[in-house]
Formats: C-alpha cells, structure tokens, sequence
C-alpha cells in the first residue's frame, strides 16, 4: 500500500515538474521574441534617443505588451474603434485610468526603421490643444502599437455625411471646426520645434472631443 502511495505521488511530482519546465521555456521563448520585435521595431534606436537628449526633451512612454493587451481585453474586436490603411485602433484603460486609443500599426519596414522612430519621438513632443497627443508606444510586439489620448466623439467625417439632424453641425459650428483646424495646421507647420507636414488632411483624420472641439490625428503618416 505504501508503495503504491509513494509511486502516485512520484508520478504526480514528475507531472508537476514537466508541466514547470514547460512553462518555464515557454515564457522563456515569450522573452526571446519580444526581445527580437523590440530590435526589430526599432526599440535600440528609440533607447539611444531617449538616453541621448540633454532633458529638454519630453520622454516617449514606453508600454509593454502586458499593459497594453491588459487596457484593451487582449485586443478584443469589441473595442475597435475603426479599421484602416494605417492600422487598427482599439480603446483601451490603462492601469491609472486613462482612457486611451492603441492603435495596431503596420510592420515597419527595416529601411525606414529610423526615420519612424524620429517621427516617434518628434509627434511625441507635440502639445497643442486642437492636435491628439501621442503618449507612447510599445515596440516589442510583432507591429508596433502607438498609445494616443482617446477622444470620445469621433470624426469630423461622420457628421458631414450624416444627413440626420441629431448629427448636423450649425454653420457657426463648422466655422468655428475649419479655424481650428487652419491653427493646429499652422502649429505643426510653423510653431512646432520640429515642423510636422502631414500631407493627408481629410475630415477621416480629424477628431472632435466632448465639446466638438477639433483635434487633428497626429497619426504617423504612411
């Protein structure tokens, strides 16, 4: 009897300690990969810019997976807030309660690897009440995923084309959106410490808040 009860509990403790080992070579590899699209998305470069700047430069918030697939119940098709040329946006809640757009990017290509994390770093740097702040990015995932400040009621395009009347805009109102827009133009063009030419201006890229104020997309052009 003893000997049977010994031989159960060998057999359960080799059980435990391959299912252990599994697990373990399983987040072992996990590392590696993210390790491996981290390089590959241009997180070494992104490092050097952050470690190199004299402190006068705003840092970009690095995310990792976790939080990310934590703040958008692992990127569930229920959070999707629209689809496109340049990638999906989901809405998510981080940690601290923020609210916030992750947008899924497309793959970036190793030859204009520097160039998309100098846009990185400089849409990072914009702060203006009319364009949508870039608040970081998480490179270790296979695409890289831009974290944006989430702006709840849509974009300009919809209530152009909407032809109800809870949706129409009072021409004060759209006088009011084009102004806004010219200045967010203005700023990225002229008053920003690097200019910013997006070269896609269209009511699909621009956002307006709660008060129908006008945000601009500051979405990394493609």
């Amino acid at each position: 009897m003893d000997y049977t009860v010994g031989g159960i509990i060998g057999v359960l403790v080799i059980v435990f300690g391959i299912q252990m080992l599994c697990k373990l070579m399983k987040k072992g590899r996990n590392i590696q990969l993210k390790k491996k699209f981290f390089e590959r998305n241009g997180g070494l470069l992104l490092q050097q810019q952050l470690t190199s700047s004299d402190g006068s430069v705003k840092k970009t918030q690095i995310f990792t997976s976790e939080e990310l697939e934590k703040a958008t119940d692992r990127f569930n098709d229920n959070r999707i807030l629209g689809q496109g040329g340049q990638g999906t946006v989901y809405k998510g809640m981080l940690a601290d309660g923020r609210i916030v757009a992750v947008k899924m990017s497309k793959l970036v290509d190793e030859e204009n690897l520097q160039e998309f994390i100098n846009e990185l770093v400089i849409l990072s740097q914009i702060n203006h009440r009319n364009v949508v702040r870039l608040l970081g990015c998480c490179l270790e995932t296979e695409v890289p995923l831009l974290v944006y400040e989430f702006i709840p009621n849509g974009y300009l395009f919809q209530y152009l084309h909407d032809q109800s009347e809870e949706a129409s805009l009072p021409w004060e109102m759209r006088v009011r959106i084009a102004s806004e827009i010219a200045g967010a133009l203005a700023y990225l063009h002229s008053a920003a410490s690097i200019p910013v030419y997006h070269r896609d201006i269209k009511s699909t890229n621009i956002l307006l808040d709660e008060k129908h104020r006008v945000r601009k997309d500051s979405s990394i052009p493609k």
